[in-house]
């Protein structure tokens, strides 16, 4: 029995020590599982020393999930087999076809006929990957793929016996892989089409039994209500948010629910309601657990709290303060955000422009265009820059910077 040095220095790649490895395994768990993980710094050093060479189904998960490989790639045995003995065939089969082929072909063809947890975590990669994929944004490419992952997931549900635990595990992934088409349509400015995924994104929440799955989907319904400018429908959302019991556990989820609803009410000129709400947003916020959340929520960060804010300065005419927030956004944005910083950098240049600063504005804008260019694209951002365009031509002015800007930008759609 020797140390595992692969995992080791896996760990180092990612800058891991024992008690964040740990963790992260937990996050994955509860993720996964819908309750906290049991993972402490002494499981992670078995793990290390070599006391644990074949770990445990929820510690294998946690793995998978956290290093994005099997356990056997990171110096582990692998779990022992509980499904009936295979064929080599079959196993080639199965084990190809995780990756992207039909699931229900893939059990049939291995003889399976119940699913567990690891089914649950090369599923929930898939999901992951998607999900990372989305960080350019309007990808349609990217809507596409979840519907299809949902739909898997959903023969596999159909076809397939599995315990109570493994079919709610798999009816939250479900929504959340249609969430996130979901999303992808809001990003390219499609409502409607939205709606549709969300109404099968909270039918599958349901089944799932799961409060936080339940609150994504009314997240995102509150989305597709503000991008219909229906802002009475986008507050009720906001409301179910807030009052949600996930919310009244989580100061992360209630600083949403706070903010999504001060976003509706300044849309709707309640500036002393939305003010409030505010306030109730940013005290929420200030109370978070100083924890890795669910993959979905782990947008809402410093620099979208700031974004946010910026919106319901905006609605309330507050430009300048609106600004401000906005340069907090794009410092603290991560560097692998490009969809997220050519957004903020377009509602940059919006507020610049409704300032009277045409030409910075058209600074502004044109970089905004290029990190959009170098992207996949985003509907929303494009709107954001036409809105600029408006803006500036409302304005009058003549310098010969910003007529040349102008044309361009006509170019741009």
């Amino acid at each position: 029995m020797g140390a595992n040095a692969i995992l080791k220095g896996r760990m180092d790649e990612l800058g891991l020590t024992q008690d964040e490895l740990a963790h992260r395994m937990n996050a994955a768990i509860e993720s996964l599982g819908g309750r906290p993980g049991d993972v402490s710094s002494r499981t992670v050093r078995n793990l290390l020393n070599g006391s644990t060479r074949r770990p445990i189904g929820r510690t294998c998960a946690a793995l998978e999930a956290v290093f994005g490989c099997p356990v056997s790639a990171l110096g582990f045995d692998p779990p022992r087999a509980t499904a009936p003995a295979e064929d080599p065939v079959h196993r080639r089969t199965f084990l190809g076809a995780v990756t992207g082929t039909t699931a229900t072909a893939v059990a049939a063809s291995a003889g399976r006929t119940r699913w567990g947890q690891a089914d649950i975590c090369r599923l929930h990669r898939e999901y992951t990957d998607l999900l990372r994929g989305d960080r350019l944004g309007g990808a349609r490419q990217v809507e596409n793929q979840a519907i299809e992952l949902e739909a898997r997931i959903q023969r596999v549900l159909t076809g397939h016996g599995a315990s109570d635990r493994v079919r709610r595990r798999m009816y939250r992934l479900a929504s959340h892989a249609r969430c996130l088409a979901a999303f992808a349509a809001i990003d390219r400015s499609a409502p409607r089409r939205a709606r549709a995924h969300l109404d099968t994104a909270l039918t599958l929440a349901g089944l799932a039994r799961d409060g936080e799955t339940t609150y994504q989907v009314w997240d995102h319904l509150m989305l597709t209500s503000s991008q219909r400018e229906n802002h009475a429908e986008a507050m009720a959302g906001a409301e179910v948010m807030k009052r949600s019991s996930v919310a009244r556990r989580d100061p992360l989820y209630a600083s949403l629910g706070h903010m999504r609803h001060a976003n509706a009410l300044a849309m709707l000129h309640r500036p002393v309601e939305s003010l409030r709400a505010l306030d109730l947003a940013e005290k929420a916020f200030g109370r978070a657990r100083d924890e890795e959340p669910p993959m979905w929520i782990t947008f809402y960060g410093p620099a979208e709290f700031a974004a946010l804010s910026s919106y319901v300065w905006t609605a309330l005419g507050e430009h300048e303060r609106a600004e401000s927030c906005l340069h907090r956004t794009l410092a603290a944005l991560p560097g692998d955000m490009a969809r997220d910083r050519a957004l903020y950098t377009a509602h940059l240049s919006l507020s610049q422009a409704r300032q009277g600063e045409p030409e910075s504005a058209c600074v502004t804008a044109r970089r905004a265009y290029v990190m959009l260019s170098s992207a996949v694209g985003s509907q929303r951002t494009m709107n954001a820059l036409n809105r600029t365009r408006q803006v500036v031509e409302a304005t009058g002015t003549k310098a010969p910077a910003v007529a040349d800007w102008i044309e361009e930008s006509r170019r741009w759609t």
